[in-house]
């Protein structure tokens, strides 16, 4: 929770009430960065790009100045995996264990379970639940991860890993629940933000990014034109 002083003297309270319909959710003047005084303002900041418009990529990955890099990566991995378990929500309708018995993307692509104390194959709605679970825990461990504004370079270093296992969500979505995959994307552009973010930072090779989000974009600009 944070408040808001205007130039009138009036006090903006950013909560969102009990009772608040869904429309009105989060429904408060946008703050600049700089003005944000909360060890969660990076969260914040993100967080009201996406809300002002989720197709402006470019803007809600554009790190402000003097922010340091290795908080602005954790926050917005931090982000991404609070987004994907709405993905995860609408999978669990039709990615049953009976049918999605692996977690699967192409017919090249069968990932084993990191959640166990041995790597194995899980259906993939369970391998959905695990990994996010897995970064959730990860992200949230106060050994690697104690502080909202300074980040060690040793656990920088553990985003990549994270990065790998979620963007396995969205590879068994879009080839095996092209429907759910594709109106999640339309509502969140979620694939093809943590797409430019993990290439941008380097934090995924590119022969792993097997969805063609952007390839697919580029193709429909160049019909258009």
């Amino acid at each position: 929770m944070s408040k808001m002083k205007m130039a009138d003297g009036s006090t903006i309270l950013r909560r969102n009430r009990p009772g608040v319909k869904a429309k009105d959710f989060s429904r408060w003047p946008d703050e600049p960065f700089e003005e944000m005084d909360s060890t969660l303002a990076v969260q914040q900041y993100i967080q009201q790009l996406i809300r002002k418009d989720p197709n402006n990529i470019d803007l809600i990955l554009k790190m402000p100045d003097s922010q340091d890099e290795g908080v602005w990566k954790y926050e917005h991995l931090r982000q991404f995996c609070m987004e994907l378990n709405g993905l995860a929500v609408r999978l669990q309708g039709e990615c049953h264990p009976e049918t999605c018995t692996q977690m699967t993307a192409t017919e090249q692509w069968i990932f084993l379970c990191a959640a166990h104390k041995t790597p194995k194959e899980c259906p993939a709605i369970d391998y959905t639940r695990h990994t996010l679970d897995g970064a959730a825990c990860l992200l949230n461990s106060n050994k690697y991860f104690p502080s909202r504004v300074s980040i060690k370079e040793s656990s920088v270093a553990k985003l990549g890993s994270v990065c790998r296992r979620v963007y396995r969500i969205f590879s068994h979505a879009y080839f095996h629940h092209r429907s759910i995959f594709d109106e999640f994307e339309m509502e969140t552009c979620l694939c093809k933000r943590f797409t430019q973010f993990v290439t941008k930072y380097n934090l995924m090779s590119k022969d792993n990014l097997i969805v063609p989000i952007l390839e697919e974009e580029n193709t429909s600009g160049e019909s258009e034109a």
